[in-house]
């Protein structure tokens, strides 16, 4: 019980600050059935930050059961740690997650993507991992908006200073405009690291009597209450908000990184958990319910940067750069050296006990006294109303005779590749150092993925304790890639969620990758809005449906509710991060043409299908349709096509259709090697006597799923062709490489600098940069 010493404050002051935290009176009454009693301040705020929505999944947990998370490569069940982990062989693992971190960047966008950077990547260094890679998935509204130019400039900056300070490049990513944004950007960060299988940690604590050390930076004011801040919607004025966005600082996480994967080597360390979201509260109570023990802290030992902090500030601060360990007794001070000669603290604040209590002492006094399970395990779970929108079938109806088709189709191709989504991203991965740890083989931009070396060509070898990757060339790649479509979601959220996944492992096999498993970020408006729950239900379901068909399992990941503005909630985003290994010796595969004369192929069949396109929004300022119908049998196909045609050596090039559909494919194939510029002649008319041809603007810019354009030497079409037809993969010989224009029958007939131009400026232009 705690102590009298420390006095709880009226019934109505504990309701308001649960309220604060978003917890209704019926949680609260909850709460007191679970102690027993009334709580103290300090218990209020654990559950508060516990048991809100980004915490504890309490809406979405009953649907995320769906997914399929075994296989013979996962090695970590998903969910139970830190990050999700995949055998490569030859004894090494990576280690992957997806988190959000849309609410800050929202309100202060520096620091709100560079504390969500520099938290994804502790979560990778926790599971003992060396973050290798970052790719980011960012949405924001129109660019000619100040705000949007505003958000856009910031997050960039802020994921640019964190990361290339840290020395994690960032090799990949997306970025969408749209309106459905305008007030809640989305910043989706996914981290990648490499770990010898026998040297993965794990987040549980154990050995009643062993010390809990506190390391890393002191503990200040910065993001306090952040995790109940994620969970409510954004209110329209944000500076209030502010106190609840965390302060980075990219060298102290440098020094982190190396000391702990330092300490994890010795093997002195039992348990590890990151300080995110919710600080000390859940990094204590988590370590404890997973090991079946309790912890006891006092917080009167933590170091803190600011003064007169409470213990409910000292529980609830999301201070960034800090770090959990459980230490076997006897070894603290070893560990304590080990921190020091990193320049930074790590205090012993606690120990293991057996009574499976989370106790949080100040000084003499008691502040809470909780059972680890309560505020984990117990967490409530709401069954929400789900209710299809009334608006969806009206926004699904799309009368094709009522959308003119264009008197120029090749302005239309120059206006698509000009638009933001669509054009040239180098004025943003330009400030990224992607070249650091030299490990980035296809520079971004250049190829449908991130492709990095796998620096592990022998055993690890150990180096002061630590494990040193030796990359000696194994012949080995991994590819990484995030995508997602919130059009598309938002118009058939079931579809949507399909194509997502579908995506994600198409561009994976066009660079030579096989595909081996996701992490999410499933990003939605309100759960407490039965139409949003159906979207995140519907959603939910086919990335499920996909997974299984493609045998890639959900490792862990990120729901992120309460994405919502003034104006309403963002469309569903469902965000794949998914990886694939290049096994072939033959290397990766860029999606730019590549020699005079190389015969162009398109894979897979085009359907009359403008739905949820960029076409409809860039050019008729629609939103509306049916997406693509994703044909997972069919999809399956086409990977396995594309691995035994990647394997067998047989084609210069890979890039699939999405947004813009095959005309923007074709053009991007002509433009994306910079230095390179080459044309290409293409007829898409359906041969005589075929069946009724579809709408020429579907044809040309349809988003239809399931299709790659590919090229190859003229001597190599007969075997694709038998392939193709090994694998019941439609296949078409569409044209060839040449020239320096993309002619595509008589409809476009456009130089390739000029297209060219459109492209690489068009980004630049809406934010107004000069080259």
């Amino acid at each position: 019980m705690p102590s009298a010493a420390l006095a709880t404050p009226s019934v109505a002051v504990l309701k308001r600050v649960a309220r604060s935290h978003n917890l209704t009176d019926e949680t609260y009454r909850r709460i007191v059935k679970t102690l027993g009693r009334a709580p103290t301040l300090t218990e209020v705020g654990m559950f508060g930050v516990s048991w809100s929505e980004h915490c504890a999944y309490s809406s979405s947990k009953p649907y995320l059961q769906q997914f399929p998370t075994r296989g013979p490569r996962i090695l970590v069940p998903a969910g139970k740690e830190n990050a999700g982990v995949v055998d490569i062989g030859g004894g090494w693992a990576v280690v992957f997650k997806c988190e959000s971190h849309n609410h800050p960047s929202a309100v202060e966008p520096v620091q709100g993507a560079a504390t969500g950077v520099g938290g994804i990547i502790r979560d990778i260094f926790t599971m003992g991992a060396r973050p290798i890679a970052l790719l980011d998935s960012l949405r924001f509204g129109p660019l000619g908006e100040p705000r949007s130019r505003f958000l856009l400039e910031g997050v960039v900056k802020g994921i640019a200073d964190y990361g290339n300070a840290v020395g994690v490049p960032t090799v990949g990513g997306e970025i969408t405009f749209d309106a459905a944004y305008r007030d809640n950007p989305l910043v989706n960060v996914m981290c990648i690291g490499l770990v010898p299988v026998r040297r993965i940690a794990r987040a549980a604590a154990g050995g009643v009597g062993n010390p809990v050390l506190y390391v890393g930076s002191s503990t200040g004011r910065d993001g306090l209450g952040g995790a109940s801040f994620a969970s409510r919607e954004l209110a329209e004025g944000r500076d209030a908000d502010r106190p609840a966005v965390q302060i980075g600082d990219p060298f102290t996480e440098k020094c982190l990184i190396e000391a702990t994967l330092e300490a994890l080597a010795t093997g002195d360390v039992i348990g590890i958990q990151d300080m995110g979201a919710a600080g000390l509260a859940c990094s204590t109570s988590e370590t404890a319910a997973r090991g079946g023990v309790g912890i006891e802290i006092d917080v009167a030992r933590v170091p803190r940067r600011a003064e007169g902090m409470t213990p409910y500030e000292v529980m609830l601060s999301e201070s960034q750069e800090r770090m959990l360990l459980i230490v076997k007794r006897g070894r603290e001070e070893r560990v304590k050296r080990l921190f020091a000669k990193w320049g930074l603290a790590a205090v012993e604040i606690g120990r293991v006990t057996r009574d499976g209590l989370m106790r949080v002492r100040d000084g003499p006094a008691v502040a809470a006294e909780i059972p680890a399970s309560a505020l984990t395990d117990e967490a409530p779970v709401y069954h929400r109303p789900v209710r299809r929108p009334a608006w969806l079938s009206r926004a699904q109806r799309l009368p094709l005779a009522r959308v003119p088709l264009p008197k120029d189709y090749a302005r239309v191709l120059t206006t698509l590749l000009g638009s933001p989504t669509i054009a040239d991203k180098s004025p943003v991965f330009e400030q990224y150092d992607h070249m650091v740890q030299t490990n980035t083989v296809v520079l971004p931009g250049r190829a449908d993925a991130a492709v990095l070396r796998l620096r592990s060509g022998r055993r690890p070898e150990r180096s002061r304790g630590a494990a040193v990757l030796r990359l000696r060339g194994l012949g080995r790649w991994l590819a990484a890639t995030t995508d997602g479509n919130g059009r598309a979601c938002f118009l058939d959220p079931y579809e949507g969620g399909k194509l997502a996944v579908a995506e994600a492992a198409r561009n994976l096999v066009c660079v030579g990758a096989r595909p081996l498993a996701v992490t999410d970020c499933l990003n939605f408006g309100s759960p407490q809005d039965p139409a949003v729950m159906w979207q995140f239900k519907a959603c939910v379901r086919g990335i499920a449906e996909a997974c299984r068909a493609f045998k890639t399992p959900v490792t862990g990941g990120n729901v992120s509710f309460y994405n919502e503005g003034p104006r309403g909630a963002v469309d569903p985003t469902p965000v794949i991060g998914m990886i694939g290994l290049i096994e072939s010796g033959m290397g990766p595969m860029t999606a730019n043409f590549k020699d005079e004369g190389d015969a162009v192929i398109l894979l897979g069949e085009t359907r009359e299908e403008l739905g949820g396109s960029e076409y409809l929004a860039v050019i008729h300022r629609r939103k509306a349709g049916r997406p693509p119908r994703v044909d997972l049998a069919g999809e399956l196909a086409l990977q396995q096509l594309m691995l035994t045609l990647a394997a067998q050596g047989l084609l210069k090039s890979a890039h699939d259709c999405s947004e813009g559909g095959l005309a923007v494919a074709l053009a991007e194939g002509c433009l994306m090697e910079p230095s390179r510029l080459i044309g290409a002649t293409v007829s898409l008319q359906p041969p005589a006597g075929a069946r009724r041809p579809i709408r020429t603007d579907a044809l040309l810019f349809g988003e239809s799923a399931g299709r790659i354009v590919i090229s190859c030497a003229r001597y190599h079409v007969e075997r694709i062709e038998h392939l193709a037809a090994r694998h019941k993969v439609a296949m078409a010989v569409a044209g060839r490489v040449g020239g320096v224009h993309l002619c595509i029958d008589s409809w476009i007939d456009a130089p390739v600098d000029e297209l060219s131009e459109a492209w690489r400026s068009g980004l630049r232009q809406a934010l107004g940069v000069r080259r």
